[in-house]
């Protein structure tokens, strides 16, 4: 078994290193985390909503979108990246770029807390969770997440119309 997997692996990186192992072990405690999640749910008679309203979903999108990038991006953030990546540059306004380290689990963590995209599962599935068991305070940090979020997109709007107005 452990042949084949590993026979598996050398054919899947093609000649590149690619810590599949690793994601193995980071997607186990993903799936372990909404087992858990959903037991907690059944056990304290929390009960998942029948539907989610436009509202919640605009929400838990923007909220998504904004906490992923702050996460995987922010300059504030980056003591929680530092372990996992290098800082590189500046890839954008108030935005970090960073190269991965290590190899083994520190990669595909690097991977994790470095890309917003990949963030942004774990994202969700808290926000889902939040909705379950506090429906309140979720909603809450929603709505001010998505105020930072419309925030950034004025200022990056209102950038652009000063450079426009400067040229």
């Amino acid at each position: 078994m452990t042949d084949t997997l590993r026979e598996i692996q050398h054919e899947y990186e093609g000649g590149e290193h690619r810590p599949l192992p690793a994601y193995g072990r980071v997607l186990a405690v993903y799936g372990g985390a909404v087992a858990a999640l959903m037991a907690a749910a059944k056990l304290t008679g929390r009960r998942v909503p029948t539907r989610v309203g436009l509202m919640d979903l605009a929400l838990m999108g923007i909220f998504t979108h904004r906490l992923s990038r702050t996460l995987a991006k922010d300059p504030v953030t980056s003591p929680i990246r530092a372990p996992f990546t290098r800082y590189v540059g500046v890839s954008g306004p108030a935005e970090l770029e960073e190269e991965v380290r290590g190899s083994g689990l520190r990669h595909a963590l690097g991977e994790l807390v470095s890309c917003p995209f990949c963030l942004a599962q774990w994202v969700a599935t808290g926000y889902s969770a939040g909705l379950v068991f506090a429906p309140r305070v979720t909603r809450l940090a929603g709505a001010t997440m998505t105020a930072v979020a419309i925030s950034d997109w004025l200022q990056l709007a209102y950038g652009r119309m000063m450079k426009a107005d400067n040229e």
